[in-house]
């Protein structure tokens, strides 16, 4: 199968400009992203999809390959399958399955790929899957930066929010929170119809794309991950990340 992994990355991001470019123990987010990603032994090609040419500029500098898209998207996932297509064209080779790799995730580790991966290449019924990982505390429970996700009995999602779900009015929520990871993985097919589907009343509601899949009847998998990861959403999170960081085996293979 041809594996190609996307990450979406623009600097006007509203809570956080000029995001990817922040360096984090020396060197850029998107750079942690990008050869990160490159160490997954399952993926064919890893490139960065953008319409800033200063990201494109630092990629090309690491040896790294970056696409230059439209500047219209308002979702990644919009970006990713624009990439997707332009790949497609120069390469003259159909892709199988896209990893969306958000610029935001630089402590993702190879192995949360592969295994997200891995759930779509032995279950050919399976069309999307997204990492998730457990909630720390009532804090991280209640940030709408994080997106939540409520599961059933096999880990298929039910419901995606910003919001606090499940709730603590019961008092025994904390086994069951849980939050998506900015890591989603389509078949080709899947990422087609996702992106030619008009959003979706919920999707709107919750800012949460995977809910444009849910409110379609598409199932959407949800891979968990036990790794102790920190996404980038604000400067904070950047500094909580930079010290999760000091000590992390990756870095010394790149840095």
């Amino acid at each position: 199968m041809h594996i190609v992994g996307i990450i979406p990355a623009r600097m006007e991001a509203t809570r956080f400009p000029n995001k990817p470019m922040a360096k984090i123990n020396g060197i850029p987010m998107i750079g942690h992203v990008y050869l990160r990603s490159k160490m997954c032994s399952t993926i064919d090609e890893v490139y960065v999809a953008t319409c800033n040419e200063e990201i494109i500029d630092y990629i090309e500098s690491i040896g790294g390959k970056a696409l230059m898209t439209s500047d219209k998207h308002e979702r990644a996932s919009d970006r990713t399958a624009e990439a997707m297509l332009i790949i497609e064209e120069e390469t003259g080779e159909k892709i199988d399955i896209i990893a969306m790799i958000q610029g935001d995730e630089p402590m993702l580790l190879p192995k949360m790929l592969e295994e997200a991966i891995d759930a779509l290449i032995c279950d050919e019924d399976l069309m999307i899957t997204n990492l998730m990982a457990s909630i720390k505390d009532r804090a991280e429970h209640s940030d709408p930066n994080d997106v939540k996700v409520v599961v059933d009995k096999d880990n298929y999602a039910m419901y995606f929010s910003r919001e606090p779900i499940p709730s603590w009015k019961k008092g025994n929520a904390n086994n069951h929170m849980l939050k998506q990871l900015g890591i989603i993985f389509f078949r080709r097919n899947a990422l087609v119809t996702f992106n030619g589907t008009e959003q979706t009343p919920l999707e709107i509601i919750e800012s949460v794309d995977m809910l444009r899949m849910l409110e379609n009847g598409i199932s959407v998998k949800m891979i968990h991950s036990d790794e102790n990861i920190y996404s980038v959403d604000t400067e904070d999170d950047l500094k909580k990340v930079e010290v999760a960081m000091q000590g992390d085996t990756l870095l010394a293979n790149y840095k």
